[in-house]
């Protein structure tokens, strides 16, 4: 769970401006966790979140020199523990998660940069992957595949 909620804090503040840990606490909250201001601090400790000044305040960040981009190893934790299944049909990939997991996987997906796939969609448990071409929907469902059973 720790891990989960780590990711999706990370997920939140490359996505957002995140000025305060209440305003943190609220978009986990939204996101499906029980969280409490004090975990919301502890994690921040925990991910050496820093607060950067922006034109309109302050807002956590990752130091700098902290490469953004996800590693194939944090991208199989995502998937091991977020997605329930991958179907196909045609250039779409659906993915199933937990509820409220999609955002977080749809991230790492196209933080991935496979050249086979041009994006997600993704809503609260469900995730739309539009492949490139039919024929590469082999090759990325056997990626999904290996990340889900590694």
């Amino acid at each position: 769970m720790k891990a989960r909620r780590h990711f999706t804090i990370l997920d939140i503040i490359a996505g957002q401006r995140v000025g305060t840990q209440e305003e943190l606490c609220d978009l986990l909250k939204q996101r499906g966790f029980d969280v409490t201001q004090a975990t919301v601090s502890r994690d921040i400790k925990e991910l050496k979140l820093v607060k950067t000044a922006d034109g309109a305040g302050y807002r956590y960040a990752l130091p700098e020199g902290t490469p953004m981009k996800n590693t194939f190893d944090r991208m199989q934790r995502i998937f091991r523990d977020l997605v329930i299944n991958c179907d196909c049909s045609e250039n779409i990939i659906v993915i199933k998660t937990i509820a409220a997991g999609a955002q977080s996987v749809a991230s790492v997906i196209d933080a991935y940069e496979n050249h086979h796939i041009l994006g997600t969609v993704a809503g609260d448990d469900t995730i739309i992957v539009v492949v490139r071409s039919a024929i590469a929907v082999a090759e990325v469902m056997n990626l999904f595949n290996s990340l889900l059973n590694a």
